[in-house]
This record gives structure tokens, C-alpha cells and sequence, in this order.
């Protein structure tokens, strides 16, 4: 994929800042500021490594659909741009038995304030040495650098998966099963997610009743220690899904960020100036 001219544009001092727009799903963009769009499509499929190229400003589900013949998926959620949700690093709801979104990257080639191509990590994890910058620029909503594109780790598409309710306790819930996918928990009804052959999915729902896929907030996340996350003290008001065992809180309207601790805002803040110096990006 050629990410020349991607690179001009990004690198055009000229007409100042600039930010990246994908489809507006995770918010983001500017009247104020000049927008690029990175390159998208599916450009490689190594089924055999379980690996997948693509454009940074790929629809997910157009990722989903190139991948279902070759029986294998991404844990990223299905909606909006492949770039958007690692910039967000909004991992899927399904974190809990498919790890977070981080995990999914391999390799990224991103656009530096100057226009300047650069590359981090590679298409295996043997061949990757030294700082891991692709987990740097996972949820760095492009204030680093604009991600171009990307190589990401695919997975095989389960046998069978189903959603199921209970009333139970979420975390005698998530005791009790084998490697679920999924525990959420709204305060007052648990779902658990089973992915594997048919019998076993069926063997470990028995108790529960069979259901469809909850209904996913989409105002805000919050993280609390998955020790706290049901402490209802520390949860927002409103509709709200706690990922059980993993800690994230989905909320139904925003939640504003926690102040950050001086040492960690201090690191910021020379990570930005050691990228971004003038300030340019995603502003």
C-alpha cells in the first residue's frame, strides 16, 4: 500500500494543524482544524499465519467480511474504522476472553508530524525487538502520529457462540464457567457469552437461559479495579454494562477523564513534545 501521498497530507505544514477522520463513531474532528482520511481496504490475508493487512480507515465490518471466508475474525468491535478503534483503544466487549485491542496489532506504519513514514513492530512477533511502539500508539487518538495501516493478529471464528442470561451473581458466574468470552452485569441481570462446540456451549449454559446480545451503551467508558468493578458506590448513574473480570464500565452518556497522576501527566506530555513538537496533530 502506498502511503506517499497520505504522508504529503498529513505533512503539509502549510495549513497547520491536522487531524485524522474516520466515520464519526468514536467522535473526534474539528470545524476548526483540516482533516485527512487514511488509506483503506483489505490489501493481505495470511490465513495460514493468521495475520491480515489492511488500511487504517478500513470499516470493520468490511475487515469482518474479507475475513469470514477464511473462517477467522479480529477482536476489535464492529463498528466504525480499524483506525479509529485503536486510536480510541476500544477494545470488544468480548476483551474478557479475547484479550485487549493492543493485542491485536502487529505492526503499524504511521505518519509522523513531519510527513515522514515510519514503521513499528512486524508482521510476526519473533522478529520484534526493542521498544514496543505499536502499544504506544493504540489508544493515542493520533496525537503521536496518524496510523496509516496496519497488520493485525486475526483469530478462528468459533464453532458456535451464544449469549446467556441469569439472574445469578456475576461473580459466581464467571467462577463457574470455563473460558467465557464475555461476563457482563447491568446491575441486575448477568449475560455471559459461550463460544466453542455446539455440546459444550450448551453443557455450560444449562441453568441460564438462552438470549441475544445485550444492548451495548454507547455514551462512555469508565475502568475501576476489576476488584471494584461492582461496587455499585463507584458506578455511574444511568444505564450502565460492567465487563466483569476486566474492569471497564460502558455507560449510556460520557464520562469525563480522571485527572491523571502528575508523574504519568509529566510523561505525556514529553512523549507529545518528543513526537509532535509543534503541536500539530489531532489537536
Amino acid at each position: 500500500m502506498d502511503l506517499t501521498r497520505f504522508a504529503e497530507e498529513v505533512g503539509d505544514e502549510t495549513f497547520g494543524p491536522v487531524t485524522i477522520e474516520g466515520m464519526a463513531t468514536r467522535g473526534g474532528g474539528s470545524l476548526d482544524v483540516r482533516t485527512v482520511r487514511a488509506p483503506s481496504g483489505v490489501s493481505d490475508v495470511q490465513a495460514d499465519e493468521m495475520t491480515v493487512r489492511c488500511g487504517a480507515g478500513t470499516p470493520v465490518h468490511e475487515l469482518l467480511e474479507a475475513l469470514a471466508p477464511h473462517r477467522q475474525t479480529v477482536a476489535i468491535p464492529a463498528t466504525g474504522t480499524v483506525g479509529g478503534a485503536l486510536a480510541c483503544a476500544d477494545s470488544d466487549i468480548r476483551r474478557l476472553g479475547y484479550g485487549p485491542v493492543r493485542d491485536t496489532v502487529l505492526q503499524v506504519r504511521a505518519i509522523t508530524a513531519a510527513g515522514r513514514i515510519v514503521k513499528a513492530g512486524g508482521p510476526t512477533v519473533k522478529n520484534v525487538s526493542g521498544f514496543d511502539v505499536c502499544r504506544l500508539l493504540v489508544g493515542s487518538r493520533g496525537t503521536l502520529a496518524l496510523m496509516a495501516d496496519v497488520i493485525l493478529r486475526t483469530r478462528p471464528l468459533p464453532a458456535h457462540a451464544q449469549w446467556f442470561v441469569t439472574d445469578e451473581d456475576p461473580v459466581n458466574v464467571l467462577a463457574r464457567l470455563y473460558r467465557p468470552s464475555s461476563v457482563l452485569w447491568d446491575g441486575s441481570t448477568t449475560y455471559a457469552l459461550l463460544e466453542g462446540h455446539a455440546d459444550d456451549v450448551a453443557q455450560q449454559g444449562r441453568g441460564m437461559r438462552p438470549s441475544d446480545a445485550p444492548q451495548v451503551p454507547d455514551g462512555g467508558m469508565m475502568s475501576l479495579p476489576v476488584q471494584r468493578c461492582l461496587d455499585r458506590t463507584l458506578l455511574p448513574s444511568g444505564r450502565f454494562l460492567v465487563e466483569v473480570g476486566v474492569g471497564t464500565v460502558r455507560c449510556d452518556h460520557p464520562i469525563g477523564a480522571r485527572p491523571m497522576a502528575p508523574g504519568v501527566s509529566a510523561l505525556n506530555e514529553r512523549l507529545k513534545r518528543e513526537f509532535d513538537p509543534t503541536g500539530r496533530l489531532n489537536p
